[in-house]
Parts: C-alpha cells; structure tokens; sequence
C-alpha cells in the first residue's frame, strides 16, 4: 500500500515537472475569464487518475512477477500508458511536453491544443489503456 501510494505520488511529481504546469499556476487566476474550467478541471482529474492506475498497475505487476507469473505483455502495456500519461501532462492543452520537444527534433510542431477535444481523448486514451490492462493482469491471476 505505501509503495502505491509512493508511485502514486512520484508519478504526480513527475508529472507536474515535465509538463511545467507550476509556471502555469500563477497564470490561471490572472486569465480566469478565459480559462476553460471544465477542460482543465477534466484534465487535472484524468491525470490524477491516470497516476492512480500507474500506481495500481506497477504494484499489481510487480506482485505477479514475485509470484512467477508472466507478465511481459502487460508490463509493455503499463510502461506505453505511463509514457502517454506523461506526454500530455497535467492540463493536456495549456502546457507542453517531452512528447512535443521529440517531434520539434525532427521539424514537426504539434500540440494537443490542435486536437479536437485539446487532449483529453489522448488522457481517455491512455485510462482505457491502462484499466484494460490492470483487467487482464486480474484475469490472469
């Protein structure tokens, strides 16, 4: 429990260093008007769940493995959601991330703003992901 809650904890740190969502705080009361407060608190939730289920995931992998358990394929799974959950950061459409700096290394601007939904669906994405693969570790077991 305490080395979930520890991940869980770790990862929201990560999170909030890569994506620079602390230079983005002290904004949010000076342009409160234009905020989209549904999106960003949407957001904001989705990381937090997105952290849980990286925490869950990497606990409940760890104790298959221990038990001799193979479970090389959802290992793969829950590394692709923790990188995808860390590429659209805190407030997907608000902040830039490590996924946009590796594509300007190969000349191609892009941001989750230029998506339909600013991100989420990307964040939507990588929950389904990572749920569907802490359900077949369980169905494992």
């Amino acid at each position: 429990m305490y080395f979930a809650i520890g991940l869980f904890i770790s990862y929201l740190a990560l999170n909030v260093y890569i994506s620079q969502f602390y230079t983005t705080i002290p904004y949010i009361g000076i342009y409160a008007a234009q905020v989209k407060w549904g999106k960003l608190i949407l957001g904001m939730a989705l990381s937090l769940l997105i952290a849980g289920l990286v925490a869950i995931n990497s606990v409940y992998g760890y104790i298959l493995y221990k038990r001799r358990k193979l479970v090389a394929g959802e290992g793969v799974i829950a590394c692709v959601g923790t990188i995808g959950g860390l590429a659209t950061g805190v407030c997907s459409s608000c902040v830039t991330s490590v996924f946009h700096l590796i594509l300007g290394l190969f000349g191609v601007t892009f941001s989750w703003a230029a998506l339909p939904f600013e991100g989420i669906e990307v964040q939507v994405l990588m929950v389904l992901l990572l749920g569907l693969n802490l359900w077949w570790m369980r169905r494992r077991e």
